[in-house]
């Protein structure tokens, strides 16, 4: 019967069940695209590690190997992923998503990529990737639609002098390294907080048209039905709103996963296939939702009396207890109260830490929900007098601000959640940052590459003095030097760097007097204690860090002077022997590297752009790349992706919850709305009260808010041993964005609300 009255209850019924339906299904969408988060996260790493190409130990070349290296590159700040191919015979193996190898000159792009490439204003990269495209790569082959990835031919000349290493397969295992504590707290308290609003929004939705619903069964009492009957019928109309909301919900999660591959969110993309939700998860969710929609509804019955005559909730409605509400936040600071300390310095923690921390954080969200009904009742109960549209308002709160309470609810555990998180997320961000070392004062930018020859290396370091973009460079060649075979039973090594005097200041305070021909040694370490003035050194070091074969021994001059290092540049440790050109040829080192440190032209704009051109002239697999103050762990990076999309994702159905939320509430006062423009009332009073009854409820709610997530932002900081920060900047950014949500909602229901406010609504049946 609770079916055929939402089906068949004329226009009210359908325009009820439509906005339950509308508010469900915004719900389970959200729901179905969480639940597909561990699919996305498979088949990209499924992807991903289908492309591998780990080099094998001592790989000999044959008609199955294939010659490669890295040649990725970046163009103003868009990343893009490059790999330069040779094949070694007639046979080697082909990444997945292309048919087969590009040759010399010849490169195969992603789809983004060749957008990108033809792009206006991307003239440099044109010239930097300026081999012809032959082909695209296919889905197989991409992490997301959107990457920025490409295969380039390469030339003996490319991989001269050792450049790269040889494969005979694409593919390896996907290897997950696990997370820190931290992270994990910080991946459990998120998943709670953004998922929880969506459960309460759908709590709230069902309970739509809940003052008609009411009235409607006093009549079913009247005539005949008893009590048990009534709440039956509720729940059967409440059920079949969810089911249909199941079913708005799935068509629109199918119709927005089509637009997937459209939307990249902190340089993500998805291809619309990856978003599936996992078969137990979907199952759930089926379930829950219309099981949830019974039990809320029956729920709701349980504090109203339902006679024949009316709804005993139109008179003077019994206060709030309060004894319950604030028993669910003490259990939840009871259950993580003994945490304290568990996630502390890199501690590991079991699963069941995990899921307690769970718990413990839902019982206190959902405690501050369960507060704001008795804190909208007590407040807006002490309200009197006023001008027109704030007694209007009030008083209409003061009627029923239980629905008000409810529409409400999710902001406040949104952002009780989100100013929670944005305190651990500050101490789990200053935990997985670092300090490179690099000083982007002196520099900006470095280049290396392995040399053959002193005349390579100074080719390598002219190109970049006259390249577009640099002002000034650095320049040395270092390589590995270790202890004289037989001299010592764990022989130590340690490094050599020959430059030019004034690149050597920079690593080292050899002072003003500095003569081509001059040596310097380093401040002497406990573990590099052969490098000294009149020691000998192997110049000839081997691929295991002993002396080669073919031995080239070098006595450090007793005129060496010992010097104090410098910070390097690039944050690396500039110890060892520090040699002028003439007094070591650079043809003796094993394997060594050229290395240029180019202070940038800050009149030139794209002055990065133009040494990264420079660069690829010289070879695609120069290791070019900017210098920065600090890095982020890449664990620590994902997370705060996925943490920007679920976030975006939450705000979103949060907004368009409170939408439907007041539009329902607007449709519930109808009637009344008629009488009061029949009597004279402005539409601007009108508005304005509007405006006053969706604002108090938000601000009580942003005020108890901020107090939970507080309280439970210190309850984390304790967990993993931080100190108490509070960043009140994104106290007050929160607190706008509550304000931001009042006037956007308060601008939506507007239109409505004119169309509402017509005498012809007095007409009834």
């Amino acid at each position: 019967m609770g079916v055929r009255f939402a089906v068949t209850g004329g226009r009210e019924g359908w325009v009820r069940t439509i906005l339950t339906a509308v508010g469900v299904g915004l719900g389970v969408a959200l729901l179905l695209g969480a639940a597909s988060v561990p699919e996305m996260m498979a088949s990209r790493d499924i992807r991903n590690s289908a492309r591998s190409n780990l080099g094998g130990e001592d790989l000999k070349p044959g008609p199955e190997t294939l010659r490669v290296g890295q040649a990725d590159t970046e163009f103003r700040d868009e990343p893009i992923l490059g790999l330069l191919v040779r094949p070694d015979g007639d046979n080697p193996p082909v990444p997945p998503g292309l048919g087969e190898l590009p040759g010399p000159g010849e490169m195969v792009v992603s789809p983004a990529l060749a957008g990108f490439l033809k792009a206006p204003g991307n003239e440099l990269l044109r010239e930097r990737l300026d081999d012809r495209i032959t082909g695209t790569i296919g889905d197989r082959g991409l992490s997301g639609p959107d990457e920025m990835i490409y295969y380039a031919g390469g030339t003996a000349e490319d991989f001269a002098g050792g450049r790269g290493y040889r494969i005979d397969h694409f593919g390896s295992p996907s290897v997950v390294d696990p997370l820190s504590p931290e992270l994990l707290l910080l991946v459990v308290v998120a998943c709670v907080v953004l998922l929880l609003p969506v459960a309460i929004f759908v709590a709230t939705a069902v309970r739509f048209g809940g003052e008609r619903r009411d009235r409607r069964l006093a009549a079913l009492r009247l005539v005949g039905a008893d009590g048990r009957m009534t709440r039956r019928i509720a729940a059967g109309e409440a059920m079949f709103g969810a089911l249909v909301g199941l079913l708005v919900g799935g068509a629109l999660f199918l119709a927005l996963r089509r637009f997937a591959d459209d939307v990249t969110l902190a340089g993500v993309s998805l291809f619309p296939h990856d978003i599936r939700p996992s078969a137990g998860l979907a199952a759930l969710i089926a379930v829950a939702v219309p099981v949830s929609a019974v039990a809320v509804t029956l729920l709701a019955l349980r504090g109203v009396a339902i006679e024949p005559l009316g709804v005993v909730r139109n008179t003077v409605p019994r206060r709030r207890r309060l004894w319950w509400r604030l028993l669910l936040p003490v259990l939840g600071v009871a259950v993580l109260a003994p945490m304290i300390g568990d996630f502390a310095g890199g501690t590991s923690t079991s699963n069941t830490g995990t899921y307690v921390v769970a718990l413990g954080t839902v019982l206190l969200l959902v405690g501050i929900t369960a507060l704001l009904p008795w804190l909208v009742e007590t407040v807006v109960g002490r309200f009197s007098g006023g001008p027109l549209p704030w007694q209007l308002a009030t008083r209409r709160l003061q009627l029923s601000s239980g629905t008000a309470a409810r529409a409400v609810s999710g902001i406040t555990v949104a952002v009780a959640g989100a100013i929670a998180i944005q305190m651990l997320f500050a101490s789990v961000e200053e935990t997985n940052t670092r300090d490179t070392g690099q000083d982007t004062g002196r520099f900006q930018m470095q280049a290396d590459t392995t040399i053959g020859s002193a005349a390579e290396a100074r080719e390598f370091f002219g190109r970049f003095r006259t390249s577009e973009g640099s002002r000034s460079v650095a320049s040395v060649v270092g390589a590995s030097i270790t202890e004289p075979e037989g001299k010592s039973p764990d022989p130590g090594f340690d490094s050599i760097t020959v430059g030019d005097c004034a690149s050597l200041r920079e690593l080292a305070s050899v002072g003003e007097n500095c003569e081509d021909g001059d040596v310097f040694v380093t401040e002497v370490r406990e573990d590099h204690g052969f490098a000294v003035p009149g020691g000998t050194v192997e110049l000839a070091v081997g691929e295991t860090g002993e002396p080669a074969e073919d031995s080239d021994p070098w006595t450090v001059p007793e005129s060496a002077r010992i010097v104090q290092p410098r910070t390097h540049p690039a944050g690396l440790d500039p110890s060892g022997v520090l040699a002028t050109p003439s007094a070591v040829d650079v043809e003796r080192l094993s394997g060594p590297m050229a290395t240029v440190m180019i202070q940038l032209d800050p009149g030139e704009p794209d002055a990065v752009e133009h040494v990264r051109n420079t660069a690829a002239e010289i070879s695609p697999l120069v290791d070019v790349y900017t210098l920065t103050s600090t890095s982020e762990s890449e664990q620590f990076t994902t997370i705060r992706r996925g943490l920007f999309f679920a976030a975006t994702a939450t705000l979103l159905l949060i907004g368009a919850s409170l939408v439907v939320s007041t539009l329902e509430q607007l449709r519930e006062r109808r009637r009344l709305l008629s009488v009061l423009v029949a009597f004279g009332t402005r539409r601007t009073t009108l508005a304005w009260s509007v405006l006053w009854q969706t604002a108090v409820p938000v601000v009580l709610g942003l005020a108890l808010a901020v107090a939970g997530g507080l309280g439970l932002g210190v309850l984390l900081l304790k967990m993993v041993g931080t100190p108490l920060a509070v960043d009140w900047g994104n106290l007050a950014a929160m607190a706008g964005i509550g304000g931001g949500v009042i006037l956007l909602v308060t601008a939506l229901s507007l239109p409505p609300l004119w169309r509402m406010m017509r005498p012809e609504g007095l007409r009834t049946e």
